[in-house]
């Protein structure tokens, strides 16, 4: 019975020794690091994710990474490129958002493939030619040096444009990142000339309110709101409340009777009860 005991007790042991190692989270330094680089363009900003393959010791181009086939390009996932405006890659019009950067690497000449479906990740057998939003050609560069790791940067920032490198091994490809930042800042500037919006008019009106401040000065800029596009039944309410804490209650009633009408049209009971009560209110 004794030696039962033991050897049950040295299973049981046994087992809870295998669980705890096997539920165990050991982390060990990725083969490939992962890496993301930024930069501002002009307004535009450009990120790309990636991870850093090392050549160690190996032939890379027309070796590791065949010539004339689809490359992930880099390891791990497929390389991520985000741009937060509309801009042009070597004369290929892409929209704001994120893609997936995928190439076709030759001896002379690399293929560069913009992909809109990041979810095959570097899984290059399911890349579909539907999903390509831009296909453009780029030198291969022969580098003095070789680059161990391999890297993205950029160069020749400025402000309508950047060069955006790939560099591994003794290869580099450039392609020419263009952004419209003067239509970006000229917009901006008309917009900031021509003065507040009403947006602006409405948030400074409703402020001053909420904050007890001057409601003449409330009043003057709720109604700029409302003459510079801002003609809507909830801006009226926020009217009728200034109105009425200024004491002018006739007004105060008028102005939330024309919100409440304004609602009901719209379909939006909430605001027609709001200025139900608020006459009701001021009718005492």
């Amino acid at each position: 019975m004794r030696l039962k005991h033991v050897i049950t007790t040295c299973f049981a042991a046994g087992f809870l020794f295998l669980t705890n190692t096997t539920t165990a989270q050991i982390s060990t330094p990725a083969p490939s690091p992962a890496a993301s680089l930024s930069q501002t363009i002009g307004l535009t900003e450009v990120d790309i994710e990636y991870s850093r393959p090392g050549v160690k010791g190996r032939t890379i181009f027309g070796d590791l990474v065949p010539y004339g086939k689809i490359w992930r390009t880099g390891a791990n996932a497929a390389t991520k490129i985000s741009f937060s405006d509309d801009v042009t890659v070597n004369g290929a019009a892409l929209k704001a958002g994120t893609y997936a950067l995928y190439t076709i690497p030759g001896e002379s000449t690399w293929t560069v493939l913009i992909y809109s479906d990041l979810s095959i990740g570097g899984n290059v057998r399911a890349y579909d030619e539907a999903n390509e939003v831009a296909r453009f050609e780029t030198e291969a560069i022969a580098l003095p040096q070789a680059v161990e790791s391999m890297m993205f940067l950029f160069d020749e920032v400025k402000n309508e444009s950047a060069e955006l490198m790939l560099l591994w091994d003794k290869t580099a490809i450039n392609m020419t990142i263009e952004v419209d930042a003067d239509e970006a800042v000229m917009s901006q500037i008309e917009q900031t000339m021509a003065g507040p919006s009403a947006n602006d008019y409405y948030a400074a009106a409703t402020y001053y309110y909420t904050t007890d401040r001057d409601m003449n000065q409330a009043l003057e800029w709720i109604q700029a709101c409302i003459d510079n596009g801002g003609d809507r039944y909830w801006i009226h309410t926020w009217k009728a409340r200034i109105l009425g804490k200024m004491g002018n209650t006739t007004e105060a009633i008028a102005t939330a009777e024309m919100a409440k009408a304004m609602a009901e049209e719209a379909g939006n009971p909430d605001y027609v009860k709001i200025n139900a009560d608020l006459i009701a209110e001021w009718s005492n």
